[in-house]
């Protein structure tokens, strides 16, 4: 018997318990209250961040193993360990959830509240539990559980055929990647008779000859699962359809808490249980990310400016691209060390906290332009100057130009990882990619700042001007929970720019 180690797992556990004091709370409360409802997500989940804080030493492990138990004779392995990398991505997943509640509140009235935020909190308590899990079951369990609510979450818009087919698609195609994962997981269970991810990597040192094929089959099939989660090309084609189909909130919790999910799990099965077979996942990640950034970038720069919800398309296919970069450092850790491992988490923090500030910028468009085109940004200087600003902000930063310093610095580190490993082609490509990028990031900054459309009509109508009082512009509410998740994205993005080394060291991890 061993005791558990509370104050370790209490953050995916406050988020779990408060998803459901939410459901619950659903069943009691009168339809004019439901809005108390996502004032507990919130608080739930602000108080989850909290908990982050006395764990910041990051020398916390449970649910461990005995030395006799592991046969190596060494230090017992556990299934939950907070260490430094688990708390960064757990506070990188609880952030984005916050930031998506805040995005929420005040616009579900056309959603059923209870089940969005019971919904929203299971997956987040999914989110948080993956980053620390330490063993081959608890990780597919973690990711499971924050995929399954994601599901309903996008499918969540009853009558909207858009919102079903994107949720259809999301299952079917997440179904078949976790299939083809858990026979992964058996084939290497099968070779090293373990799943704890310490034990695995030990074991695979020394693998029978006959047993070799196996295990290397079960390093691919387990690599694909965590491929689909990041939307790595070629199991990116339920990225579109799934971003335009979802409410716009879920559309950017899944362009950041999704990534993450896939990526921390893609980084502890590949340099934590598989680094003995570093030379048959280190080549498929680096093609894999050079498919997935050319592909993701030259999707976005065919986008029609026209089209309904084409801004939301071209963020969906600039996270592929994204993800493409996400993936370099981790491709990087196959032929180097896995100090580059602190580049995937340092650039996916800079994009987590600016891609929210663009999807929060979205919802503020979406309120007054539902079919969110691109054309419908154009002018938003004149009428909206902060959020237009803002938005500018946030697509430089994904740009990598300045004033979007954090971008630039996550781009470099990135690009350094590639260099350092002796991936010169791999470099290469991020740097075309990168000038393809800044095409349809610099274009669609340009359509903030232009004059609106029909401007030219308007300066007509001042000159002659009617009888009586000029009406002023009609102008249209927005949440105070909106505003704020676009202040703090774009407040957290100015502060990281001012100090980028910052956010390199306090991503820096040591996964041994």
């Amino acid at each position: 018997m061993q005791s558990v180690d509370w104050l370790a797992i209490a953050p995916p556990v406050v988020v779990a318990a408060m998803a459901l004091i939410v459901l619950v709370a659903d069943l009691f409360l009168p339809e004019h209250r439901k809005p108390l409802l996502g004032t507990l997500t919130i608080v739930g989940l602000v108080a989850a961040l909290a908990l982050l804080v006395p764990l910041r030493a990051g020398d916390r492990s449970t649910f461990c193993l005995n030395e006799a138990a592991t046969g190596s004779g060494g230090a017992g392995a556990c299934s939950y360990t907070a260490d430094h990398f688990a708390l960064v991505i757990q506070a990188l997943v609880l952030g984005g959830a916050l930031l998506t509640a805040l995005l929420s509140f005040g616009d579900t009235r056309k959603l059923p509240a209870g089940e969005f935020w019971f919904l929203l909190l299971s997956s987040a308590s999914g989110a948080a539990l993956l980053p620390a899990a330490r063993d081959l079951a608890t990780l597919v369990v973690a990711l499971e559980v924050a995929s399954l609510p994601a599901f309903a979450l996008v499918g969540i818009k009853r009558g909207d055929r858009r919102s079903s087919e994107a949720a259809l698609k999301f299952f079917l195609s997440s179904v078949v990647a976790t299939a083809v994962m858990l026979l992964g997981v058996s084939f290497v269970y099968a070779t090293t008779g373990t799943l704890h991810l310490t034990e695995i990597a030990s074991r695979l040192d020394d693998v029978p000859g006959q047993l070799d094929t196996l295990a290397k089959a079960g390093v691919v099939l387990t690599l694909v699962g965590f491929a689909f989660k990041t939307a790595a090309a070629p199991f990116h084609f339920w990225v579109p359809d799934t971003y335009i189909g979802a409410p716009l909130p879920i559309a950017a919790y899944l362009s950041v808490v999704g990534k993450a999910v896939g990526f921390s799990g893609l980084i502890l099965v590949t340099v934590i249980a598989f680094p003995a077979y570093a030379d048959v996942w280190g080549p498929a990640l680096a093609v894999l990310a050079a498919l997935t950034m050319t592909i993701g970038n030259v999707a976005a720069l065919r986008q029609n400016a026209g089209r309904a919800r084409s801004a939301v398309r071209l963020l969906a296919w600039s996270s592929v691209g994204q993800a493409g970069y996400l993936l370099v450092p981790i491709a990087a850790a196959a032929y180097s060390s896995d100090e580059h491992i602190g580049s995937t988490v340092a650039y996916a923090l800079m994009y987590a906290v600016v891609n929210l500030g663009a999807f929060a910028v979205a919802a503020l468009v979406a309120r007054t332009s539902p079919g969110n085109r691109l054309t419908d940004y154009r002018g938003l200087y004149a009428t909206r100057p902060l959020a237009a600003l803002a938005m500018a902000f946030f697509l430089l930063c994904l740009a990598g130009l300045p004033p979007g310093i954090i971008g630039l610095f996550a781009k470099v580190t990135v690009f350094s990882a590639a260099v350092d490993a002796g991936l010169g082609w791999l470099a290469v490509v991020m740097a075309v990619n990168v000038v393809i990028a800044l095409y349809y990031y610099l274009q669609w900054t340009a359509t903030l700042f232009r004059a609106p459309e029909g401007a030219r009509a308007e300066v007509v109508r001042e000159e002659t001007p009617a009888e009586g009082a000029v009406p002023a512009p009609t102008r249209h509410g927005v949440p105070a929970s909106l505003t704020v998740a676009i202040a703090l994205t774009a407040a957290a993005g100015v502060v990281l720019s001012g100090a980028p080394q910052t956010v390199l060291r306090f991503a820096a991890v040591n996964l041994f």
